[in-house]
């Protein structure tokens, strides 16, 4: 008997040591927390944008505009699950893609996620759909009142797939812009704003003009509603911003500081310019400067000083209201500026990140140009100049793809009438 339990003991002994080199990383419950919340924020952030832009359309046009981002919220979901995580976060193949390993969520579980080593991998998962959900949402602002829904439908399953899938791979999922690169991206400056602006831009390119634009008013019909939108994005944007920290610590605290700090400054930059230059400060103009603000922090915000936040919510200010502004001058009609604000937005916030970046901040980052270190400007210059490349080229032949197929724009009717009557058979007022 005695010999039997010194045995058990000898090898209790000899296999604990096996035991404990085998254990993964613990789950920690106020990271997971923590990104349950930022999911869930992330997560509003597609129906404020339905508000937002809901409220800048004609009133005949006001349910369409917000089906686009509520179907989408749904399709992107599925889609996400079924192949869209996968090809994003996979494991890498080539530098250039997700592999298919993980299909269907297929070994995607409780246990710690790859990339984040302290929350599940299923809400690692579940954190970065909400990003591709919101990222062809932004796009239906440059096309609004005049795509068919089942042409918005087929480019958002094709364009999630063949454009977001792979860029956010290069930048996040250990593709070559993030990995070989170095290229800084903190919640999407390049993933997220830069990529819907650039598909936006050959949207608008291929779909043409609306009948009527620079001719008769198009004047924003509920800025009440497009206000409430922007508040929504602006809550749902420290999910968005501290939640790409992936833990609930000190990096997510300069995000969440960060992240407000540029807003403000850009929507008072936003109001000050528009007051000297037209005599009168707007609530769409203050609005549309905070969101300004929030997307040229979204790439800087876990890699700058506060008050570095601060420039570059002035720049912002300062730069998507001066492109905005030169729409008309260009001759394209971007429906609700998604050019203007993201695209803009986005280049400079990515290269304000190369500029601003530094180490005493995020020491997994690196120092800008301002901290001694001007190599990381220019690979910034150089992310933000193959994302414009690529998703244009690969957007483009999508949308010709879907003209051929079940055609992009409406007939002028339909047009005249109004997407909401003639597409859905719904009116978004009674009276």
């Amino acid at each position: 008997m005695g010999s039997k339990i010194i045995l058990t003991a000898v090898l209790l002994l000899t296999l604990s040591p096996l035991v404990y080199a085998e254990e993964t990383p613990a789950i920690n419950s106020g990271d997971t927390a923590w990104m349950l919340i930022s999911t869930a924020l992330v997560m509003l952030m597609t129906p404020g944008l339905a508000l937002f832009y809901g409220g800048m359309v004609r009133k005949k046009n006001v349910l369409g505009t917000i089906m686009h981002s509520f179907v989408i919220l749904c399709m992107v979901s599925v889609i996400w699950v079924l192949w869209g995580y996968s090809i994003s976060f996979g494991p890498d193949k080539w530098g250039l893609i997700g592999g298919l390993e993980w299909l269907g969520l297929n070994s995607v579980g409780t246990g710690p996620a790859p990339l984040a080593s302290t929350v599940p991998h299923l809400i690692f998962m579940m954190f970065q759909g909400m990003f591709a959900i919101i990222t062809p949402a932004l796009i239906t602002g440059a096309f609004a009142e005049r795509m068919k829904f089942s042409a918005v439908l087929l480019f958002t399953a094709l364009w999630v797939t063949f454009v977001y899938s792979p860029l956010c791979h290069w930048v996040w999922g250990g593709g070559w812009i993030g990995t070989n690169l170095g290229a800084l991206d903190f919640a999407g400056g390049t993933v997220v704003h830069i990529n819907s602006a650039a598909a936006a831009l050959a949207a608008v390119v291929i779909i043409g003009k609306r009948k009527g634009y620079l001719v008769e008013p198009m004047m924003p019909h509920n800025l009440p509603m497009t206000v409430l939108g922007a508040a929504l994005l602006w809550f749902g944007w420290f999910g968005f911003n501290a939640g790409s920290a992936l833990a609930s610590g000190g990096l997510a605290a300069i995000a969440f500081v960060t992240t407000n700090t540029a807003s403000a400054a850009a929507a008072m930059t936003w109001l000050i310019i528009e007051w000297s230059k037209r005599g009168k400060p707007t609530a769409l103009g203050v609005v549309s400067g905070a969101v300004a603000g929030l997307v040229a922090i979204t790439p800087a915000a876990g890699f700058v000083t506060p008050v570095s936040s601060i420039l570059i919510g002035i720049g912002a200010g300062l730069i998507c209201y001066t492109a905005v502004n030169l729409k008309s001058n260009f001759g394209y009609d971007d429906s609700l500026d998604v050019i203007g604000i993201h695209g803009a937005g986005g280049t400079w916030g990515a290269l304000a990140t190369g500029l601003f970046a530094t180490t005493s901040v995020n020491s997994a980052g690196k120092d800008g140009l301002f901290y001694g270190n001007a190599s990381l400007f220019n690979i910034q210059l150089e992310t933000v100049a193959v994302t414009i490349i690529f998703v244009f080229v690969v957007s483009f032949i999508l949308l010709k793809l879907v003209d051929l197929t079940v055609g992009l724009r409406v007939d002028e009717e339909s047009e005249f009438v109004g997407l909401d009557h003639a597409l859905h058979g719904e009116s978004g007022y009674t009276a």
